[in-house]
């Protein structure tokens, strides 16, 4: 094989195995919270209740009542949120647009600046910063990604957020209420299908972190169980005491 066969392959090879997940889209946070607050909040509300000796009927009830306001409840706090720190992130480009309009060369000799700053020569920084500040909409998005540390371009969006949340919670939250939902007259099997999916949901998201599996979901069935366990406790105690 030749020398530049060797080299084409060698570069195949690098750009195969040298890949990144995206980490600044608006779905991954709020689907993943959202599944395991689903899990753990509507769990534990439930077996509070069952701690008070109410009936199979309260106990249904009272978790689809929680998986419909939680569901609503996440999907409006992602949205706000996200769009909150949307609206931010776009005063600040108005600011930097407004900035790079009145003040071209301020602006060019802030970013030969900052690549001096980071070892590139002062000639070469400054004949690079020239070429990056013809055009005004690369300008913007060098500055805004040097100053702020953001991509105008891949801003997260308020709708993915709250949808993903929402779905995500539901799906969560719907878990422990299944086994009613199918008949069940005991909480054993809800709490089964919950702490299983608890475990599951923590494996998936070591896939996405690379992280071990079964740590992830151990902790994560260690910490949904143990809310389970408190709020059942709380249940019984408060049911005694007002019974």
């Amino acid at each position: 094989m030749s020398i530049i066969e060797t080299e084409a392959a060698l570069h195949v090879a690098h750009r195969d195995n040298h890949t990144h997940r995206d980490v600044n889209g608006g779905w991954l946070r709020p689907a993943v919270f959202g599944a395991m607050d689903g899990l753990v909040s509507n769990l534990a509300l439930m077996t509070g209740v069952a701690g008070g000796s109410v009936s199979q009927h309260t106990i249904v009830i009272t978790g689809l009542a929680g998986l419909a306001a939680g569901a609503f409840s996440m999907a409006a706090g992602e949205y706000t949120s996200v769009a909150s720190q949307r609206e931010l992130v776009e005063a600040e480009l108005d600011v930097e647009r407004r900035e790079l309009r009145k003040h071209p060369q301020d602006e060019e000799d802030e970013l030969a600046a900052l690549y001096v700053a980071r070892g590139v020569e002062p000639a070469l920084a400054r004949q690079v910063a020239r070429q990056l500040s013809a055009d005004p909409e690369q300008a913007l998005e060098i500055h805004a990604r040097e100053e702020l540390g953001i991509d105008p371009g891949d801003l997260p969006s308020p709708l993915v957020a709250a949808v993903s949340s929402f779905g995500s919670f539901a799906l969560g939250a719907l878990l422990p209420v299944l086994p009613y939902l199918l008949g069940a007259t005991v909480l054993w099997p809800a709490l089964l299908l919950a702490l299983v999916g608890l475990f599951g949901c923590g494996a998936v998201v070591a896939k996405v972190t690379a992280r071990s599996w079964w740590f992830s979901g151990l902790r994560q069935l260690a910490l949904g169980g143990a809310a389970a366990g408190v709020t059942y406790a709380l249940g019984s105690l408060f049911g005694t005491a007002v019974g």
